[in-house]
């Protein structure tokens, strides 16, 4: 395809590979990327939209007058309709400036102000001074199912042998107080430290998660095992358990992290 020298190309003399000069930094990209957005700038500027001839800096590349190192980031949505910035990225009110030149409001809505990430900074910062500081707690249990005479559920239908603790010392005792049992770990001087060996005082799997609710956690997470109910086992039961109850066997973890 021909262009003229000077710069004043038609709209369908635009080739399908177009070197870009934005801001002093260089780019190539296909006409399809820039023209993905029909509404946006480029859109208008590399289409029958165009009012305007793109110019050419001297060696013959469409020349834009923006900020060339973030030109890459609106290449990238154009290319992927969604934006990934580095997690260390601190000139995102630049680039929206950038999104909003170029009317990609698509764009601008990905880029959180500082503002917004101030205020979700404070209340992180918040939420550590109301509840205490941020981590993750596993509950978990192993369970049966009991049954009473002639199959008819008892008032314990679901029973649970232990509550299973797992964490930060130091949160743990904070979450569960008095209700905690440490006579399972040998080493109780170092709140710092991480232990698999707590357990609960009572087996109500609810109060559990009221403790954690009023400490500011929420669950992120659970998984248990299917009961062993496709047969019984040829072990003998467990005094106090029945063949019925052992067919109905299973473990759950639960998941919590205060942010």
């Amino acid at each position: 395809m021909s262009s003229t020298a000077n710069g004043d190309d038609k709209p369908s003399n635009f080739p399908s590979v177009v070197e870009l000069n934005v801001g002093g930094v260089f780019y190539t990209t296909s006409l399809k990327t820039l023209t993905s957005d029909a509404d946006s700038l480029l859109g208008q500027l590399f289409t029958n939209k165009g009012s305007k001839p793109v110019p050419r800096d001297s060696k013959g590349k469409y020349f834009i007058d923006r900020d060339g190192v973030l030109f890459r980031y609106v290449l990238d949505f154009l290319r992927n309709q969604k934006l990934l910035l580095p997690e260390n990225f601190h000139e995102r009110d630049r680039l929206r400036r950038e999104a909003e030149y170029f009317i990609l409001p698509a764009m601008v809505e990905c880029i959180p102000t500082l503002s917004t990430m101030q205020v979700s900074s404070k209340a992180v910062e918040m939420n550590k001074q109301t509840y205490g500081p941020r981590g993750y707690i596993t509950v978990a249990y192993r369970g049966t199912f009991a049954f009473g005479r002639d199959g008819l559920a008892d008032v314990k239908f679901r029973k649970l042998t232990r509550l299973l603790v797992c964490g930060k010392v130091g949160i743990c005792r904070e979450v569960f107080g008095d209700t905690l049992n440490e006579s399972r770990d040998p080493d109780r001087c170092n709140d710092d430290r991480y232990t698999a060996r707590f357990f609960l005082k009572h087996n109500f799997l609810e109060q559990a998660f009221d403790c954690l609710q009023e400490a500011g956690f929420h669950c992120v997470g659970a998984a248990g095992s299917g009961t062993s109910c496709s047969g019984i086992s040829n072990e003998p039961p467990k005094p106090g358990q029945d063949s019925e109850e052992n067919r109905w066997n299973h473990f759950n973890e639960f998941v919590f992290c205060r942010p």
